[in-house]
């Protein structure tokens, strides 16, 4: 159940948030039958607390303690190996107990501690690239997560402020990227097609109509792999609901998505 950046294309895939009930390990299920069937290399991706809400009392998740023993659960059940964000130096040996990966949201990409901490703990590392940051500022924060000690380290596209609540993603950012920091990219789907700020009660809304677009232009621009958060019922999510993916309508996606991938590496 390891798991290793170095084979592409690979898929991280997942609700946002640890959430109660079925809804893991119902993702779960569906996204190791996917990995199974086309031999896909998934990483199942839910975070234990989401530390960077729009107010103080929008829903966070479970917490370190059971969020963690949530995700175990997930791994054992599923076969596939679990991502997780870390938000403070001191979760990121329990996470690491319990997660293949590490991940760093985009706000801390620049946080040095929180950098070096995941690094030391010599699992894979994802570093979102903050949403203000060129592409070429990201080689400072993969060289703080090598300097801890991970050899195997990422780096997400995830959009850049154009103005006051939008993003947008500039399809050069896959090569820049890929040349400043020496790692493989990731896109992430979901996250870029979020309207930060102009959701209700000040949540993020979203444009989840546009993701199939920019899923196919990302992998024909040149990402290695692909982040999607997904959800039985997005609606009901705990935590960006207008922009999870209808997880009955992931493998459609994904075939379309693989397709361009392939024939843009012919």
């Amino acid at each position: 159940m390891s798991w290793t950046f170095a084979r592409r294309p690979f898929l991280i895939a997942g609700p946002c948030v640890v959430e109660p009930g079925d809804v893991l390990p119902r993702v779960a299920e569906k996204l190791a039958g996917l990995a199974s069937r086309r031999g896909l290399p998934i990483c199942f991706k839910a975070s234990f607390d989401k530390a960077n809400r729009a107010r103080g009392e929008a829903p966070r998740g479970p917490g370190l303690e059971e969020g963690l023993r949530a995700l175990e659960r997930v791994r054992a059940a599923s076969g596939l190996p679990v991502l997780t964000d870390i938000h403070e130096p001191g979760q990121a040996v329990p996470a690491a107990a319990v997660a293949d990966v590490l991940q760093i949201p985009a706000f801390l990409c620049r946080q040095t501690d929180l950098l070096v901490a995941a690094g030391r703990t010599g699992r894979p590392v994802n570093v979102k690239k903050g949403q203000w940051m060129q592409p070429e500022a990201m080689a400072g924060a993969l060289d703080k997560v090598r300097a801890g000690g991970s050899g195997e380290v990422a780096v997400t596209e995830r959009g850049t402020f154009f103005g006051y609540g939008d993003l947008v993603v500039d399809m050069r950012s896959f090569g820049r990227l890929r040349a400043a920091t020496q790692a493989p990219v990731i896109f992430d789907a979901t996250h870029s097609v979020q309207l930060p700020g102009q959701g209700q009660g000040g949540a993020s809304g979203g444009q989840r109509e546009h993701i199939p677009a920019l899923l196919a232009a990302a992998a024909a621009a040149g990402a290695d792999g692909f982040f999607l958060e997904t959800h039985p019922d997005p609606a009901r999510a705990s935590s960006d609901a207008a922009t999870q993916w209808p997880l009955d309508r992931l493998d459609a996606l994904l075939a379309r998505t693989l397709d361009i991938w392939a024939r843009a590496h012919d």
